[in-house]
């Protein structure tokens, strides 16, 4: 089955429900920041206020990025690297304890699957109702 006449809105809101969630997630990082902060520091990471503001910076850009499809492809292709490294360094379920399993299975399969979606886009492009294509970059 094709939908040619739906392409470019159903990657318009594919673009937006990618995006919304990175933006959500940096607001949150920024709320809770010493939280944020703590949480990184606690999987041994080094330098976690930096590391903090570098995730706030990668989120929300990037989620930006997409939802307007400006450098779409590029931001794809970063938070595709950024979200299998969260899943790597932060829900590592197959090391977790018992009553954790199962949420960090979630997180980590979570995190690898929004790759996928990150590496599609980077792939096939923003469509064409998007900054990108509007500047001839799509």
């Amino acid at each position: 089955m094709s939908f040619p006449a739906l392409q470019n809105p159903i990657a318009l809101v594919g673009r937006i429900l990618l995006g919304v969630f990175f933006v959500m997630s940096g607001f949150e990082k920024i709320t809770g920041f010493s939280g944020t902060v703590g949480y990184i520091a606690a999987a041994g990471l080094p330098l976690a206020n930096v590391v903090a503001v570098l995730t706030i910076l990668v989120e929300l850009g990037g989620g930006l990025m997409i939802i307007f499809g400006l450098g779409a492809r590029w931001a794809g292709l970063a938070l595709a690297g950024f979200s299998l490294a969260a899943a790597l360094l932060f829900h590592a379920y197959w090391s977790s304890p018992a009553d954790q399993h199962y949420a960090q299975f979630l997180n980590f399969w979570k995190n690898v699957t929004i790759a996928g979606g990150m590496l599609m886009l980077a792939a096939f492009g923003p469509g064409a109702l998007s900054v990108d294509a509007r500047r001839g970059a799509a």
